[in-house]
């Protein structure tokens, strides 16, 4: 079982990024994809998630509005779209697949290996 994160880089405060996360199994109808990110000095946090599904997501607070997550079926992806990037959404971002909904970190049983996200001001 292996996810794949990919798409980080560099991008000026205000601009977008869109990351992808790949698995090496089908991602089977019950689980729950997520996006979850580190800050240097920080705690890992929830960012969104979808109920692979029916496609129903949530997300934090902090990035509501700003950032979209979705799923290609046929590709065993989950994707999210970072729009109105921030210097405060610096971080390492994480995908996860989790057996039901949740924002907590240890109810998701398989991680991606990270990708970095700097967001210059």
């Amino acid at each position: 079982v292996q996810l794949q994160a990919s798409g980080g880089g560099l991008v000026q405060a205000g601009g977008s990024l869109r990351l992808s996360c790949s698995a090496s199994w089908r991602i089977f109808s019950s689980h729950i994809m997520g996006w979850f990110r580190q800050a240097p000095g920080k705690e890992r946090e929830f960012v969104a998630a979808i109920r692979w599904s029916t496609e129903s997501t949530t997300y934090s607070d902090s990035v509501k509005g700003r950032f979209t997550i979705s799923k290609d079926g046929a590709k065993n992806t989950v994707t999210l779209q970072m729009s109105n990037l921030k210097s405060e959404d610096t971080a390492v971002y994480y995908c996860a697949k989790a057996n039901s909904l949740s924002r907590r970190a240890s109810e998701y049983n398989a991680w991606g290996q990270g990708t970095l996200v700097t967001v210059s001001s």
